[in-house]
C-alpha cells in the first residue's frame, strides 16, 4: 500500500474500547442486580463493606503517600465510616422490596438507576471509592469509578477488593469496576455514553460542568466556603475546640470545612485564647500577608498546599508555628476581596469580628457571593432566635450548630445523612440539595389506585415483583411457525448467493 494511502479501517484507542467494554459489562451486572432479593443485597452489601473495612488502615496510609494530602488517623476514621459503618447505618432500610401506602392507595416499586458512572476527588479518595460504591450495591445499581490521576493507585486497589468481595458473596461480575488510567478526554466521552444511566460528580467546578453538560441523568456539587459564627450566648471553649477539631480533621480537606469564623465583639478575646489553648497560632498581620502570598497566586490557589500541616504550610509561608494544628488570620473585611475568607482545603482560618447577629449574617452572605452557595454554615450558640435568623438568611442549605463544621454538615456529627458528596440545590447549581444517600440513586414506579372512595385498592401484601408466578407462554399457531421458517430459510438463500458473488469477484 503506498504511503500516502489512507486506512481504510481506523484503528480504535485502545483505552477508550477498554472502557467501553466494561460500560457493556456494567449493564449486564445491573440487569443482573436487580433479580436479587434483599437478603443477597445485604450479604454482597455486607462483605464488600468487610473487606474495605479491613483495609482502612492500609489504604489510609496509601493514599496519603499517593496524594501528599490529609492525615493517615482521620483517612482511617473515614474510611471505617464509609465502609462498615455506612451499611450498619442503612441496614434498617429496605430499597428491594414494593412499598405498599393502603391509605394513599399506591404501591411503590423500587428502581434502581443502573450504571452509575462516579468521579472520585483526590482530597478524599478511598473514603468516597467506598461510599459511592456501597450506595451502588446496597441500591443494586452497577458502578464504574473514575478516580483523580493523582489518586489512582490506592482508588483501583480500593475498588478491586470491594468487587473481589462482592463477587465472591454472590455479586454479579462487573457491579464494581474502576478506570485505571483516567484521563479528561476518556471521562468526558464516558460521561456522555448512552449506557450511563447516572453521573455523580465530586470534584471541582470543571469536573461539575462536564457532567452537566453531558447529556446523561447529573449528580455535582458546587464548592464549599462555610462561615461559622459564635455568638456571646456560646460555651467559648467548647465552641473553640470544636472548630479547631474540625479545621484540623484531615487537615481540612473536607469540603464542609470553615473558611472564618464571625465572632461576636463580647466574646471575641476570649475565643481567641481559648483557640490558643487547643494549639491554633493566631497570625500577626506580618504573617497574614505571607499566608495570603503564599495559598493565592497570580494564577489561582496553590494547590501544592492543599491538605498539608499548619506547621509545613507556615514554613513555606517564611514563619514559624511549632506545635500548631492550625493557623488562624484575623482579617478586617469579610467580602470575596478578601482572599483569606475564601474556600481554603487546608488548615488556615480567617477570623473576623462582629458586632451583632445582623452583622454576623451580612458578613457571611457577603463571603458566600462568589463561592459556597447552597453548601454549608454553622452557628455556636444558645440563642434559638439567633439561629434561626442565620440559618434562613445564609445562602446554605445545612447548617450545623454547636457542632465543628467539617464533620456536622457532612453529617458524621448530626444526624444529616453522613455524606461525602454534599448537594448545593439551585443556589449552587447542583441537581441534589441535600447529602448523598442511598435514595438518590434509585426512583419508583407507582401503582395508583382511583382515589374514589367507591374504587377498592388491591390486596398486595406478600406480592414480590421478583417471584412473581410465572405467566404462561400462549401458543404459537403452525400457520405462524411454518411462516418463519420459510422466512428464515428465503434469508439464508440470499445471503449464501450475496457471498459467492463477493467470492468469486
Amino acid at each position: 500500500m503506498p504511503a500516502s494511502s489512507t486506512p481504510l479501517l481506523k484503528v480504535p484507542d485502545a483505552a477508550l474500547e477498554q472502557a467501553r467494554m466494561m460500560l457493556d459489562k456494567a449493564r449486564w451486572a445491573a440487569s443482573r442486580l436487580q433479580k436479587l432479593d434483599r437478603a443477597t443485597i445485604l450479604r454482597i452489601s455486607d462483605a464488600a463493606a468487610k473487606a474495605g473495612h479491613g483495609k482502612a488502615q492500609q489504604y489510609a496510609e496509601w493514599a496519603v503517600r499517593e496524594t501528599g494530602m490529609g492525615v493517615v488517623a482521620h483517612k482511617k476514621m473515614k474510611n471505617e465510616a464509609c465502609s462498615t459503618g455506612l451499611v450498619d447505618l442503612y441496614r434498617g432500610e429496605d430499597f428491594v422490596a414494593p412499598r405498599i401506602h393502603a391509605e394513599r392507595k399506591i404501591v411503590e416499586l423500587p428502581r434502581p438507576a443502573g450504571v452509575i458512572f462516579a468521579l472520585v476527588p483526590v482530597t478524599n479518595p478511598v473514603a468516597t471509592v467506598f461510599f459511592k460504591s456501597l450506595l451502588a450495591l446496597m441500591t443494586r445499581n452497577a458502578i464504574i469509578l473514575s478516580p483523580h490521576p493523582q489518586a489512582k493507585d490506592c482508588c483501583a486497589d480500593a475498588v478491586r477488593t470491594l468487587a473481589d468481595a462482592a463477587r465472591a458473596a454472590g455479586a454479579p461480575d462487573g457491579c464494581i469496576q474502576v478506570i485505571a488510567e483516567p484521563t479528561i478526554p476518556l471521562i468526558e466521552n464516558l460521561m456522555s455514553d448512552s449506557r450511563i444511566d447516572l453521573i455523580v460528580a465530586t470534584g471541582g467546578p470543571a469536573v461539575v460542568k462536564a457532567a452537566y453538560r453531558s447529556g446523561n441523568p447529573a449528580i455535582g456539587v458546587g464548592p464549599g466556603n462555610a462561615p461559622a459564627v459564635v455568638d456571646d450566648t456560646a460555651d467559648i471553649k467548647l465552641a473553640a475546640k470544636r472548630i479547631v477539631a474540625s479545621k484540623t480533621f484531615d487537615n481540612s480537606i473536607l469540603c464542609t470545612n470553615e473558611s472564618a469564623v464571625l465572632a461576636f465583639d463580647a466574646i471575641a478575646d476570649r475565643l481567641l485564647d481559648a483557640m490558643k489553648a487547643e494549639r491554633a497560632h493566631i497570625c500577626s498581620k506580618d504573617e497574614a500577608d505571607k499566608l495570603r502570598t503564599l495559598l493565592f497566586t497570580e494564577t489561582g490557589f496553590n494547590t501544592a498546599m492543599i491538605g498539608k500541616d499548619a506547621e509545613v504550610i507556615a514554613r513555606a509561608a517564611g514563619f514559624s508555628a511549632p506545635g500548631a494544628k492550625i493557623l488562624v488570620t484575623p482579617v478586617d473585611l469579610v467580602q470575596p476581596e478578601e482572599k483569606l475568607v475564601r474556600e481554603k482545603l487546608l488548615p488556615v482560618l480567617a477570623f473576623a469580628r462582629v458586632a451583632t447577629i445582623d452583622q454576623a449574617i451580612s458578613a457571611a452572605r457577603s463571603m458566600m457571593r462568589t463561592a459556597g452557595q447552597g453548601h454549608s454554615a454553622a452557628i455556636h450558640s444558645r440563642n434559638e432566635a439567633n439561629i434561626m435568623a442565620f440559618a434562613a438568611a445564609v445562602p446554605a442549605l445545612r447548617v450545623a450548630v454547636n457542632a465543628g463544621c467539617s464533620l456536622g454538615a457532612s453529617g458524621f456529627e448530626t444526624n444529616l445523612g453522613p455524606s461525602m458528596t454534599i448537594g448545593t440545590g439551585f443556589a449552587g447549581g447542583s441537581s441534589l440539595g441535600e447529602n448523598l444517600t442511598p435514595h438518590a440513586f434509585m426512583q419508583f414506579t407507582r401503582i395508583a389506585y382511583n382515589k374514589d372512595a367507591a374504587e377498592g385498592f388491591g390486596n398486595f401484601a406478600g406480592l414480590d415483583p421478583l417471584n412473581l408466578r410465572k405467566r404462561t407462554a400462549q401458543p404459537v399457531s403452525l400457520a405462524v411457525s411454518n411462516a418463519d421458517n420459510e422466512l428464515r430459510a428465503e434469508l439464508r438463500k440470499i445471503i449464501l448467493e450475496e457471498l459467492k458473488a463477493v467470492l468469486a469477484a
